[in-house]
């Protein structure tokens, strides 16, 4: 896979909740679909051709996991265009995540192709790292003053640390391309808000959960330091819109419980779990003198008030010495790395899966052995896009 030119697509609006594509100029053909199926939604990345050009791009798509047939039959329709535009040609599922092992059996009996299980942990990184890497204006911070504001490509990306956030949380700690540990983590992640708002408010998705509180007011549900003490607590520097209780009002005697818009108790409870996860994070990147702290996961998409929130404790409980940042493809990290993991990917890879690559061939080799080394893998990848 040819990365050179790598764009996102931001000329084109796409399907509400759904990742821009990502233009490949220089890219004809890929052999391989990648899916992350994880507790709650199933991630789906695939490459298409464009009409009248040489090159493609990559394309995103995710499924309520419930709804997995959903996703096996749309899997299935891209494989019948592929065959039809490729006779004869072998296509290849990769698939990570807890579901790739759960629903193996069902993909393999609907799919009839090779289903190649990769680890959700190395997925996940190799996803961020490509992104990091190879994807210009992906990578930015957010705040309510200036709310996209991207960031260069670093020039050594390590070491940073994941907060991946899906139905649970995992945290790791990053120090190369192929050495990471998971170093934390909680239970109280998407699936805990998408669980406790499906019983305390008639939204069906979790989508339509982030649009209502985008019209809630927390006040309405929350405890604040000003409704403790009728101003700021400014000795400890506790302004009185500081959520001193998330949902403490509504224990209160003889108050009637309808009184409660779910569009206040949605923005009350996404308050409540970004804040919490905000500061596990900020304390793991404290223990483990980590300063680049990146946020992925379905949970995030893009949606404003989670994303400011997040900032807003990273900035907060580091006195602005650690900086979060965010990912405009954060849902699909295993997806992606998974999808990278195909072989003839990684060997074409303009820099990324190449310089991987070399890396590990010129760790054991003497200086005078380089230029050997050097061209022999220029050989093996104009080999690999002949024969792909």
């Amino acid at each position: 896979m040819n990365l050179v030119g790598a764009t996102i697509c931001d000329g084109e609006q796409p399907p509400q909740g759904e990742a821009r594509d990502i233009q490949l100029p220089n890219t004809e053909h890929v052999s391989q679909i990648s899916v992350d199926v994880g507790g709650s939604l199933a991630k789906v990345v695939y490459f298409s051709r464009l009409a009248g050009t040489k090159g493609g791009r990559l394309n995103f798509r995710k499924f309520e996991t419930e709804k997995i047939d959903e996703c096996i039959a749309f899997i299935s329709r891209l494989l019948d265009e592929s065959r039809a535009s490729r006779p004869g040609h072998e296509f290849l599922i990769k698939a990570t995540g807890g579901g790739a092992h759960l629903y193996y059996d069902k993909f393999r009996d609907a799919l009839k192709v090779t289903i190649e299980r990769e680890d959700e942990m190395e997925c996940l990184i190799t996803g961020l790292n490509f992104l990091i890497t190879e994807i210009p204006y992906e990578v930015f911070t957010y705040s309510e003053i200036n709310p996209m504001c991207f960031e260069e490509t670093p020039a050594d990306p390590f070491p940073y640390m994941l907060v991946n956030i899906g139905s649970g949380v995992s945290i790791l700690k990053v120090t190369s391309a192929t050495t990471f540990e998971r170093i934390s983590g909680t239970s109280l992640g998407g699936g805990t808000l998408w669980g406790l708002l499906s019983l305390l408010t008639g939204a069906k998705t979790f989508d339509e959960m982030l649009e209502a509180s985008q019209e809630g007011d927390n006040k309405n549900v929350d405890m604040l330091v000003g409704d403790i003490y009728g101003s700021d607590y400014s000795k400890i520097g506790l302004k009185s819109t500081t959520i001193a209780s998330s949902m403490g009002k509504v224990f209160k005697k003889n108050v009637d419980k309808r009184q409660f818009r779910s569009e206040d108790i949605s923005r009350s409870l996404l308050y409540m779990v970004s804040n919490n996860i905000g500061q596990i994070a900020y304390l793991n990147a404290q223990a483990h003198g980590l300063d680049r702290i990146y946020f992925g996961g379905c949970f995030i998409r893009g949606h404003p008030i989670t994303m400011n929130t997040l900032s807003y404790a990273i900035n907060f409980w580091s006195k602005g010495t650690k900086k979060a940042l965010f990912l405009r493809h954060e849902g699909y990290l295993g997806a992606v790395g998974a999808f990278m993991k195909h072989r003839s990917s990684r060997r074409n890879s303009r820099s990324f899966s190449l310089t991987e690559h070399l890396a590990q061939k010129l760790a054991a080799t003497e200086l005078a052995d380089l230029e050997v080394t050097l061209s022999d893998d220029t050989l093996d990848v104009v080999a690999a896009e002949e024969s792909d």
